[in-house]
């Protein structure tokens, strides 16, 4: 699997592959305690490993081998014979974290889910996808981070929820290169939107950009968005008052991608031709925010 470097340790493979990422993930743990903060690192470090199988696939049945290998792996390593520095790395915490061979079993799920379907039909759909690819890595992650009511469990996968829905916004046009619209095809109807359209990524006219296409898809956005926030919302409210403190690097999370969410709208939805993105200090800035003042 090319990862047969030796001179590094499994801590030192999953911090590398962790920041790498540059995600808004890594800001969080960067608070964290130390023990967490390893625990979380390889658990991540194992998403970002089994998801780069899908998104760097040149051929679609070497992607599915990989993947079929990372479930024997995932299985051999809970039967105590981790071989994959990323595993490795994260067996010795699982009994710690309360973390279950079937939650990766799931993600792994979900990437396959990948390999096969390009389109959901509707929400629903749409949901399971992510209730396999988000809501169970929040619901690892909220373990990770401290966890104490059972109730932070549906708090973490509407959070998780929240968080795919907002990468989808965001990703429209790179999703689009690769064939693949993660958008509900009955909401492409509902606001009349055509699968190709979007396939084709037609750019705004010049001027003042307000071509039919561009109108329609940005009402679609625009309800896109609209759920992702509600979706928020309905996150933090099921967060009990007594997990608070422990969740926040998810809090940090939501911070960074709300506001990722709200320059999206503000730009009226130029994502199919670019990945607006906030720079590394404004989402660190932002995390600091959460720890300082204990809200998002």
């Amino acid at each position: 699997c090319g990862c047969n470097n030796h001179a590094m340790t499994p801590e030192q493979y999953v911090q590398q592959k962790a920041a790498a990422s540059g995600s808004s993930f890594y800001y969080a743990f960067l608070f964290l305690p130390k023990p967490r903060r390893g625990a979380i690192t390889a658990f991540y470090a194992f998403c970002r490993e089994v998801d780069d199988v899908v998104d760097n696939m040149v051929d679609p049945g070497v992607a599915r081998t990989k993947l079929a290998w990372w479930q024997s792996e995932v299985a051999q390593s809970f039967a105590g014979q981790p071989t994959h520095p990323v595993m490795q790395a994260l067996m010795p915490v699982v009994a710690d974290y309360q973390i279950e061979q079937r939650h990766l079993q799931a993600i792994i799920e979900g990437c396959q889910m990948d390999l096969e379907q390009t389109r959901y039909l509707d929400f629903a759909g749409l949901q399971s996808y992510c209730h396999l690819v988000a809501g169970i890595v929040g619901e690892v992650s909220a373990r990770i981070f401290g966890q104490t009511q059972a109730q932070t469990t549906a708090y973490a996968h509407k959070l998780g929820l929240a968080f795919q829905l907002t990468n989808i916004i965001r990703d429209v046009g790179e999703d689009a290169m690769r064939g693949r619209i993660y958008l509900p095809v009955s909401e492409l109807q509902q606001f009349d939107v055509k699968a190709h359209e979007i396939l084709k990524r037609p750019k705004p006219l010049a001027g003042n950009g307000t071509d039919e296409f561009t109108a329609r898809f940005a009402a679609l956005m625009r309800f896109q968005t609209q759920r992702a926030h509600a979706l928020y919302g309905e996150a933090f409210a099921l967060l009990p008052a007594a997990d608070r403190r422990a969740q926040k690097p998810g809090l940090m999370m939501a911070s960074i991608y709300q506001t990722l969410l709200r320059e999206i709208e503000r730009d009226n939805f130029p994502v199919l031709h670019q990945r607006i993105s906030l720079t590394p200090v404004r989402k660190l800035w932002l995390a600091w925010k959460v720890q300082a003042l204990g809200h998002v």
